[in-house]
């Protein structure tokens, strides 16, 4: 039956008939070969951000090269050449918007929402008093915060706002105008997205004409209304026509229409309203002229020289000229960009509302205000949640770290846009609160509080997005949604070829230069500890015979036994230590305990030219580089497939090193570089700069986790280059049943795709311990491991490097997609563990064999014990 259903699915792939029996053949297409930089990535968030094309940034960076622009206030012939091509700009803005400067005024701005906030700032709004009801400001519920937050303005003047429904606006046009005073002065202003971010609705334009003219009201009110219309999400791929529906004020954002710059944008002001603003701060340009000890201040005549406070920002404004170049260089213009992104969101929208299960249940639930029949009343937005065959909600937190498996970047939470969450998800404000109070915060990762969605999914498409996108989005929730256990996954992005739904191969349809790059030619290393590396000098602390001996016996077999009720003595299985973060394991029988955990463990990192920190997430061949530990020679040998060995010292040269800042999991490290030699190694391996940095030894890293109810009240578990915690456990008899569910079934039985020894090391735990049950680790409070004592914080909630082979560097979506189906949802496993307490007076030493003794939660007070706020994946 799910076979049946895939099939079905990836007949929906077909875009020649889904076009064919469109009720009107509808546009598609235009090349480009501009985004070469996006091979193999599927981006689907233009709504969050578009994509600049390359043309348009060696364009403007040859314009910077041959040109010298000078600060426009001033009166050289360099600064001239600045102003008359800002000037030139401005008509180009306006042009695009098919006005100009007689009828409409550009006011360049930090972005849209700096521009909404100089309409809140400059409105005249007038007071509620004894004689006077006072201004009203209306927004239509379906608003960004940058247009809610108004209202504090407003409250501030001590005028009304009120939210308007979309009903409400629907109700108001049925209605009809409403009677009025003609000689009442009060000035009012409504604002409404011409698109919404949340939905992809558009609203009427009409409304625009139909509010200033009276004959449609917000509210019913005597006064003057004016019309502000965030038109930032709309104009991204839609024209506006300024001369047909006039509205006020007019907020966009550059960077979501040309992708560069960002940081830039602009409110069009109507001219005939412009008198109306007021000011009363005046900075460096808006003033004709001044005094500086008296009270008397000129404000130069244009609005837009009275609202440009200091210096433009002249630079990133030429750099729209370029923008505009490319744009319609490659498009055409805007009218094709609509019909472009609209057809590819109506094909993905009838596709995906298609989908089912076998048992006849949706795969997705679409939030919607529209049928998607036209770019009139819908833009390229897709909102929506996954839904599992009974109809529960999947998380959009595991739907994003799903897709970004297959390469896939999109959007989740509410868009900024509570008011159309809750419409569409059906929250109450009550509930809002209540998620606030059990720690839900706009931006996080809180997908789900008692089983009910706190945000959706979005994908959005931009001029540059192809079919081949669509497609593959559409199969990357087909492969996890619809396939029978057992089948083949579709190849990731990275992959040269992306099989369809069938399972059968197909080449992508080549899209100018977005090909798919090939795989690179990467070798395997264990990153274990062997008994012997021919000239590497490296030593493993292997402990006495019997002790070894013991462990051997403890072989992973008996983790099978206890599964199914051998209720033998737990015991340390393996240790592994990490010395770089994200590089691979060094495996070893017996290892001294530091401060920070075990001696060395993620005491190095990898990062990029920026000093940003790479993880297997962003380079997953990070898991081929093998470091080991030799303590006796005060070295770490670091090996990979076709490059030398090279050496690091253990300790830094307090007087050479050079000392830097990086960030781990929000904390702010001391670190020092570990010199050119190594970076050189590294960055020939990756193929990009790269540095090796390590934590100072001087530097002290505190848990934000308080340790120790014996303890004061100050005392606190310090860290190494780890994200949340000393050390991380995980169970065999755990491993064993997730290896059991993702073994395949056919007419010879069962197929070990996972070796139990691949899975552990995905995980990337130190401490391996053997079970009586799976997930029995999870129920502990406190363990025991020798004479060492531990504290249990809490599971390790997983995020998507479970799913890189570490052998390969590789990635399967199996092992994460399981997971997060057989743990309801919740991808943890292991747990985290930091020292209780520690006596480092004498060696202490961790080692295989030693037994483990827990004490479960119920039997540990942990009033001072909080849960975690927020788990992160500890095995970066």
């Amino acid at each position: 039956m799910a076979s049946e259903a895939t099939e079905s699915g990836a007949e929906l792939l077909a875009f020649t008939r889904f076009r064919d029996s469109s009720a009107a053949r509808l546009a598609y297409g235009y090349g480009s070969c501009e985004f070469g930089r996006l091979a193999g990535t599927v981006y689907l968030d233009h709504a969050g951000a578009t994509l600049f094309p390359q043309s348009q940034l060696t364009s403007f960076t040859n314009d910077l090269m041959k040109n010298i622009y000078g600060n426009p206030h001033s009166q050289n012939t360099i600064s001239k050449l600045t102003h008359d091509t800002v000037e030139h700009v401005r008509y180009r803005i306006l042009a695009h918007f098919h006005t100009t400067p007689e009828a409409y005024s550009v006011i360049f701005t930090a972005g849209s929402t700096a521009a909404l906030k100089l309409v809140a700032e400059a409105f005249p709004w007038v007071s509620q008093s004894p004689d006077s009801s006072g201004s009203q400001f209306c927004y239509l519920t379906d608003s960004h915060t940058s247009v809610v937050g108004i209202r504090n303005v407003v409250m501030a003047m001590n005028a009304t706002s009120t939210a308007v429904s979309p009903e409400d606006m629907w109700s108001a046009k049925e209605q009809g105008a409403v009677a009025c005073d003609p000689n009442c002065q009060l000035l009012h202003l409504f604002c409404y997205p011409a698109q919404s971010n949340y939905s992809g609705t558009r609203y009427p334009l009409s409304w625009i004409g139909e509010v200033k003219s009276g004959r449609m009201s917000p509210v019913s009110v005597p006064g003057k209304w004016f019309v502000l219309l965030d038109a930032a999400s709309y104009v991204t791929t839609s024209p506006l026509d300024l001369s047909a529906h006039q509205a006020d004020f007019v907020p966009i954002s550059f960077y979501k229409i040309f992708g560069f710059p960002t940081g830039l944008g602009a409110l069009l002001v109507n001219n005939r309203v412009a008198p109306l603003l007021r000011k009363n701060y005046f900075g460096g340009g808006t003033a004709a002229a001044y005094l500086a000890g008296e009270d008397f201040y000129i404000p130069r005549q244009s609005v837009t020289e009275r609202f440009e406070d200091g210096t433009i920002s002249y630079l990133d404004i030429i750099a729209l000229k370029h923008g505009f170049d490319a744009l319609e260089r490659l498009t055409g213009g805007m009218e094709n960009i609509r019909q472009h992104t609209f057809t590819l969101a109506q094909y993905t929208y009838t596709a995906l509302s298609s989908l089912h299960y076998p048992n006849g249940a949706p795969v997705v639930r679409i939030y919607r205000d529209s049928d998607f029949s036209s770019p009139d009343v819908q833009g390229p937005i897709i909102n929506f949640n996954v839904l599992d065959d009974n109809g529960n909600v999947i998380g959009y937190s595991q739907v994003d770290k799903m897709a970004s498996l297959y390469n896939i970047h999109l959007r989740t939470g509410c868009f900024c846009n509570t008011g159309a969450c809750q419409r569409h998800l059906g929250m109450s404000n009550e509930k809002i609160k209540k998620h606030l109070q059990a720690g839900h915060v706009c931006g996080d990762d809180v997908d789900l509080i008692d089983g009910q969605p706190t945000g959706s999914v979005r994908v959005s498409f931009g001029f540059m997005s192809t079919l081949e996108d669509a497609q593959a989005f559409l199969r990357f929730i087909i492969a996890t949604r619809l396939r029978s256990p057992g089948d083949q996954l579709p190849a990731g992005p990275r992959e040269a070829g992306v099989p369809s739904a069938e399972g059968k191969a197909q080449d992508m349809p080549a899209v100018t230069d977005r090909h798919v790059l090939p795989q690179n030619d990467i070798g395997t290393g264990s990153g274990v500890c062997p008994d012997s590396h021919p000239g590497s000098n490296v030593i493993c602390l292997h402990p006495p015979q019997s002790e070894a001996t013991r462990s051997q016996q403890l072989s992973l077999e008996k983790a099978a036994g206890a599964l199914h009720g051998d209720h033998g003595p737990r015991v340390v299985t393996n240790l592994y230590l990490y010395p770089i973060k994200s590089c691979a394991a060094f495996e070893v029988t017996k290892w001294p305990v530091g401060n920070h955990g075990l001696l060395y463990d993620r005491s190095w990192m990898v990062v990029n030219h920026n000093g940003i920190c790479l993880s297997q997430k962003q380079e997953p061949r990070l898991c081929l580089i093998q470091p080991f530990i030799d303590l006796q020679q005060r070295i770490m040998v670091i090996k990979a497939q076709g490059m030398e060995p090279i050496e690091v010292p253990l300790e830094e040269d307090s007087e050479q090193a050079q000392i830097c800042q990086s960030k781990v999991c929000a904390d702010r490290v001391n670190t020092y570089d570990c010199g050119e030699k190594v970076a050189s190694w590294l960055s020939k391996f990756f193929g990009r700069p790269c540095h090796l940095i390590k934590q100072s030894s001087s530097f002290q890293r505190n848990a934000k986790k308080k340790l120790g109810k014996d303890l004061p009240p100050d005392t606190a578990a310090t860290l190494s280059l780890v994200n949340e915690a000393q050390y991380l456990l995980i169970n065999t008899s755990s491993i064993l049943e997730l290896q059991q569910q993702l073994c395949t079934s056919d007419e010879n039985g069962k197929e070990e795709l996972f070796p139990m020894k691949d899975l552990i090391s995905r995980f990337r735990a130190n401490i391996i311990t053997n079970g009586t049950r799976a997930f029995e680790e999870e129920k502990w409070g406190e363990i025991s491991i020798g004479p060492l004592r531990f504290q249990v914080l809490g599971p390790c909630h997983r995020c998507q490097m479970i799913c890189i082979d570490q052998k390969t560097g590789q990635r399967n979506q199996d092992v994460f997609q399981k997971l997060s189906e057989s743990r309801e949802r919740k991808v943890n496993f292991g747990v985290y563990l930091m020292h209780e307490s520690l006596d480092l007076s004498s060696p202490c030493f961790l080692s295989v064999g030693s037994q483990v003794l827990p004490v479960s939660k119920e039997n540990v007070e942990l009033h001072n014990l909080p849960a975690l706020k927020k788990h992160q994946d500890v095995s970066s």
